[in-house]
């Protein structure tokens, strides 16, 4: 219990389970009085050494008076975090606010001194810099800004834990101590260097669970049969090359081992170390095994139970049980519900998971939530016909299950820098953390494509056992920002497998220019046509008739490649009838030595009814093994092989880079389906040349942005949200340079003249209602009144038609010139962040949803982008011999919406309609701001795990 004199209740929301350098996790928690004991006996096990750099002195023990300020803070201005693990303190760091004169201090002082303590088993983790990321958070959020040190020289470690952070700093030398100074809000630097410490601790905690040097199943039956068992004789028929154990307690003592692996009654009597444990128990004796594996040092479990959060509300606290019990141990969980995981990597070969048979090693990563989907995956990689016929090869595969812990995000971190992963495929059912995500899939994708399929995307809810974050915004706006991203956005499975098809084993086509040639006549022209619907530039399609031989395939292809005005080339290919007809494999071997000569497009196959030609253009390699390992209770097939007699996939990624065998020709059995694919890599391949050079964010000398916050500081003063009057917005709005053309309110048509004066003719009249609002189309607009007799009438006209003037609500506006009626909307998602979304105004945006978004801080290329990626786009530039709008003058308001809601987080919502885009300049005639306090930005607060 804290003492009368905290002034502050237990800050729970300080609690955090994060990610150490070496994978493994540890909890941060503000440290109570309720810690004396942990906090002597972990002073206990620290070097003396140590202590002397934490106190300048020899000091063997702490006394009471030690102890008790160390474990009593008001959380206010005495603040302690510990870092621990299995609920023993590892690392503790507090701060003291001080004065100038550094004495201790309350509020208004902005400094306050920072010391940590490192147990030194745990030096080299990065533990002293995940603590130091969570006291600046506290510290900020304690309206502390900035952090002194005092460091002895000889402590480098430490001076390297507040000099790499990446704060601006300032650092002194006297009477021989080091005397740093830092200020604690993030800059570029230091998000950087958190993003890279993110990037390597999570890669690595995934490494753990792909990589292990052992495993150990737990639930393994005694007799044939059942999940352990199985699951283990996948293990060992993919040739592990690390150490197999089999677990289960009701093991006789006398066994000692089952299917040649070693035999245990518990992970513990295991001798050696364990590094994945898979958990084939029922769920209700999974927590016996979780302490189990986190007494022995288990660095990782793949829990393949259920009967957790998707079967109900008892099943859903279970789940949250078990992740906080496997955090609390720093290991991490892969499920539960989980189908598996499978790394075919020559020097792991581990198959620990239901799949029954080991995938043939290759280039593509797999990440599925669904086991039934992961089946899916995989069964479409290894069919021969049927589907996407040819095969190609995986290097990791992840099916999260539940994913209560390890998720796409972690996945996409280990992908990014995994030198046999090229291209990564990914099923989601859910995104748990859309802005991280979005930052991690714009990452990956500058170095390898990354191609997701999201499942459930018009449910309007969550899978069950997948715990989110709810977004506001409609599924195509999510797509729109994932495609901004650089994800190539696919809506089924065989789409997914067609685009990862082609990205594995072909290179990036330099443009969107086709060249087609085959011979079919008919299925030329069907692939040109899905070309122009793919918005493709096909060449005619040249028609070798259906004599061709394998050298008039070879002549045409090698000639189309060698044409500058061919970005890609698409085969089309139908079965010969005839003794001279052409054969699959002398077939293939044509098309892949003219593919040869010019590496640098990609070449695809249509085919109709011509599996032979798919295999031989597949290298006949199967991704699973002929076979040879039968699964049990099945009959035996001819001919048996490993999967390792089969040659690896070649070493060539997306760009091109042939460092290998021959690249394998993708084919495809319809038109629509490759050139679809095709479509995909182009886009691609366009967005990866204009994310090399991503723009820059415009500074205007007109904006005042200290001026904007003192306004939002005295509006949020009225209360916790609310919508700005006419004044207010065109204030705000104004301090960002953008102006609003007055609208004057007209009760009676005496007021309406008035404002009409006071404007200036030529006005509009326009009825402000909400049923009339925006649509013109119901004729609640008057324009070009030129007068005060054409004011009138019109004024009388519209009481008229639609009711009386206070149920109008009529204003009157000054004419602007003529255009292009636009809208401009800005939206904080809880979930997403800041977005920018630009539209027509009417039907287009309203009936046929015709926006276009982008994350904001929105950049000058973004701006530019953002406005040509409406279909109704043409209107803007002189559609049908109409006169082009201003479009540097809309993109400039774009930007500068932009930096109002990304200046100011407050500002939650800002609608401009309609903005009349004339041939010169552009008109705001409506506008309207939200305000709330801004919404938490985990992504600039320091690193932590989803909580549980």
């Amino acid at each position: 219990m804290q003492s009368a004199s905290d002034r502050h209740v237990y800050p729970a929301h300080w609690e955090a389970d994060v990610v150490l350098r070496d994978g493994g996790t540890a909890r941060i928690r503000p440290i109570t009085v309720d810690d004396a004991e942990r906090l002597v006996s972990f002073y206990e096990q620290v070097s003396d050494e140590s202590k002397y750099y934490r106190f300048f002195a020899p000091y063997p023990r702490l006394s009471a008076k030690d102890v008790r300020r160390f474990t009593h803070h008001d959380f206010v201005d005495r603040v302690g975090l510990a870092a621990t693990i299995g609920g023993d303190f590892i690392a503790t760091v507090r701060y003291d606010r001080i004065g100038a004169d550094g004495a201790p201090a309350s509020a208004p002082a902005d400094e306050a001194e920072v010391a940590f303590l490192v147990q030194d088993a745990h030096q080299g983790r990065g533990v002293a810099s995940a603590l130091l990321e969570h006291i600046a958070a506290v510290a900020r959020e304690r309206g502390i800004r900035r952090f002194a040190a005092e460091v002895l020289p000889a402590n480098t470690k430490m001076i390297k834990v507040f000099t790499d952070a990446g704060y601006t700093q300032k650092r002194s030398f006297e009477d021989g101590v080091v005397h740093l100074e830092f200020d604690l809000e993030p800059t570029d630097r230091s998000l950087a260097v958190q993003y890279a410490r993110e990037q390597r601790a999570e890669a690595r905690s995934v490494q753990r669970l792909l990589v292990p040097g052992s495993v150990a199943v737990v639930g393994v039956g005694r007799t044939p049969g059942g999940v352990g068992r199985g699951v283990l004789g996948n293990i060992t028929d993919a040739g592990f090359t690390g150490r197999v154990y089999a677990v289960n307690k009701a093991f006789p003592k006398d066994l000692e081992e089952i299917d040649g692996v070693p035999a245990h009654r518990s992970v513990r009597e295991i001798e050696e170390q364990v590094d994945l444990a898979v958990v084939a128990v029922p769920a209700e004796h999974v927590p016996e095994v979780v302490a189990e594996c986190g007494a022995h040092g288990v660095q990782g479990l793949v829990v393949l139970a259920a009967g957790y959060a998707e079967s109900g509300p008892e099943g859903r606290e279970r789940q949250r049980a078990l992740v906080r019990q496997a955090r609390s141990y720093g290991m991490r969980i892969i499920g539960p519900n989980a189908f598996g995981v499978v790394n075919t990597s020559q020097d792991v070969r581990l198959n620990a998971s239901l799949a029954p048979e080991m995938p043939r090693p290759g280039r593509i990563g797999l990440f599925a939530q669904s086991g039934a989907i992961g089946i899916a995956l995989l069964s479409r990689l290894h069919r021969r016909g049927g589907g996407v016929t040819g095969v190609t090869g995986v290097s990791t595969f992840v099916s999260s299950g539940n994913r209560a812990d390890v998720s796409g995000n972690d996945v996409l971190q280990y992908w990014y820098d995994d030198p046999d992963t090229d291209v990564a495929l990914m099923y989601l059912e859910s995104i748990g953390n859309p802005r991280k995500f979005t930052r991690l899939a714009r990452r990956t994708a500058a170095a390898k494509p990354l191609v997701v399929v999201q499942g459930a995307r018009h449910g309007g809810a969550a899978p069950q056992g997948h715990t989110v974050r709810v977004t506001r915004l409609p599924h195509a706006t999510v797509s729109a920002l994932l495609r901004q991203a650089g994800v190539i956005r696919v809506d089924t499975i065989t789409e997914l497998v067609d685009a990862g098809l082609l990205l594995a084993r072909q290179p990036l086509p330099a443009g969107p220019r086709v060249a087609i040639l085959g011979n079919s006549e008919s299925l030329g022209l069907l692939t040109y046509d899905a070309c122009l619907a793919e918005g493709l530039r096909p060449l005619p399609p040249l028609d070798l008739t259906t004599q061709a031989s394998a050298a008039d395939f070879h002549a045409a292809l090698s000639h189309a490649l060698a044409d500058d005005t061919c970005d890609a080339v698409v085969v089309t290919a139908i079965p010969a009838i005839g003794d001279a007809s052409t054969g699959d494999a002398e077939l293939a071997e044509a098309l892949r030595s003219a593919a040869e000569r010019v590496p640098g497009k990609p070449v695809l196959v249509v085919h109709v009814e011509l599996g032979g030609l798919a295999e031989a253009l597949s290298a006949a390699a199967s991704t699973a093994p002929r076979t040879g390992i039968t699964p049990r209770g099945t009959v035996p097939r001819p001919h048996p092989v490993r999967p390792l007699d089969f040659p690896e996939e070649p070493q060539s990624g997306p760009d091109g880079d042939p460092g290998g065998p021959p690249r394998l020709i993708p084919a495809y059995p319809a038109a629509e389906r490759a050139v679809r694919a095709l479509g995909e890599a182009v886009k691609y391949a366009q967005w990866r040349r204009e994310a090399a050079e991503p723009g820059r964010v415009p500074e205007y000398d007109d904006i005042d942005e200290k001026g904007a916050a003192r306004l939002i500081d005295r509006l949020l003063a009225r209360g916790q949200g609310l919508t700005l009057d006419t004044d207010d917005t065109c204030e705000l709005l104004g301090m960002y340079g953008v102006h609003v053309h007055r609208a004057l309110h007209a009760p009676t048509a005496d007021a309406a003249v008035g404002a009409a004066e006071a404007l200036g003719y030529p006005v509009a009249l326009k009825a402000t209602a909400p049923h009339l609002r925006h649509r013109a189309d119901l004729g609640g607009v008057r324009l070009d009144l030129a007068d005060e007799e054409q004011l009138r009438r019109a004024y009388t006209e519209l009481a008229e038609l639609f009711g009386k003037p206070e149920e109008l609500r009529p204003v009157v506006q000054r004419m602007a010139p003529r255009g292009v009626d636009t809208v401009v909307r800005a939206v904080i998602d809880p979930a997403a962040g800041a977005v920018l979304s630009f539209g027509l105004a009417g039907a287009a945006s309203q009936l046929l949803g015709d926006m276009a978004h982008r994350l904001v801080p929105v950049t000058d290329r973004d701006a530019a982008s953002l406005v040509r990626a409406i279909r109704t786009a043409p209107l803007l530039f002189g559609w049908r011999g109409s006169a082009p709008v201003d479009t540097p003058a809309l993109e400039e308001l774009l930007l500068r919406v932009s930096r109002l809601v990304h200046d100011h987080p407050e500002v939650v919502a800002v609608t401009l309609e309609p903005v009349v885009v004339a041939a010169h300049g552009l008109s705001v005639l409506g506008a309207s701001v939200r305000l709330a306090p801004p919404p938490a930005r985990d992504d600039l607060g320091p690193r932590t795990l989803p909580a549980y």
